[in-house]
């Protein structure tokens, strides 16, 4: 084991967090309005009362960006946790399917599935989980059958008061619990909140300018296509939506 330096955590940070900010404006500039259309509950919209083309896509755009938010953001706490876990324990990225991160502590190899938060999916999902935990201890067993292996779910934010699932399947550590468990360090998951503030403010400003842009482009594009007389037309956003014809769009104008 050894110390982490919380200089390497700012450096990696600043070199890797650009790559979060660029993707969410990349996840703006590729929407189209078509797309977010078909995937959301018109219904919901009418018995809300939904009476603008700014409302409706503003609560369209909102909702993408949300999901994928999240998604990306993933995916740099996931690298992240990895580079620190490296820093300390030499561990590495996992080339077993469902398994991010692998490293030895103790004389215990852990395999390590990396999730953002505890609340991450369906029964089904850590069903599929705990396969691909069994999947890689089968394949550590059968190249060292003196292996000892040890699964751990672990969540990036969030608390979990039960670390030990039934059975013996694997481990779920949360939150300060997660970020001590690879790092060592008991208050690595306060000390990692300022970091990840870097240059958000000016990333951030970039990001507003693409959305406000995109607001602008899709209630212009929603108002041409599914108004009339500035009455929205939910006949014709329901077809778009739910019609068994494969080319239902049409501009309400001429529906």
């Amino acid at each position: 084991m050894r110390n982490l330096k919380l200089n390497n955590v700012v450096s990696y940070v600043e070199k890797n967090i650009g790559t979060f900010h660029k993707k969410r404006i990349e996840s703006l500039n590729t929407l189209k309005l078509i797309d977010v259309l078909q995937r959301k509950n018109p219904y919901l919209f009418k018995a809300k009362h939904v009476l603008t083309a700014e409302e409706i896509v503003r609560s369209l755009v909102d909702a993408h960006i949300s999901s994928q938010e999240e998604t990306i953001f993933g995916d740099f706490l996931e690298g992240f946790a990895i580079f620190i876990c490296e820093k300390v324990y030499s561990g590495r990225k996992s080339s077993t399917t469902g398994v991010d991160l692998e490293f030895d502590k103790d004389a215990i190899r852990y395999i390590v599935s990396i999730k953002s938060g505890p609340n991450w999916g369906n029964s089904q999902a850590v069903k599929r989980m705990v396969s691909n935990f069994n999947a890689a201890r089968k394949i550590l067993k059968t190249s060292n059958s003196k292996i000892n292996v040890a699964a751990v779910n672990g969540c990036c934010y969030g608390r979990d008061n039960k670390p030990y699932k039934a059975k013996g399947d694997y481990f779920k550590y949360c939150g300060q619990r997660f970020w001590e468990f690879i790092s060592g360090n008991a208050n690595l998951y306060t000390e990692i909140i300022e970091p990840l503030g870097h240059k958000a403010k000016d990333k951030n400003e970039e990001f507003l300018a693409s959305y406000a842009q995109m607001i602008n482009r899709f209630t212009l594009e929603f108002a041409n296509d599914f108004c009339i007389d500035g009455k929205i037309n939910w006949e014709a956003i329901v077809k778009l939506n739910s019609s068994t014809e494969q080319n239902s769009r049409k501009k309400a104008k001429n529906s």
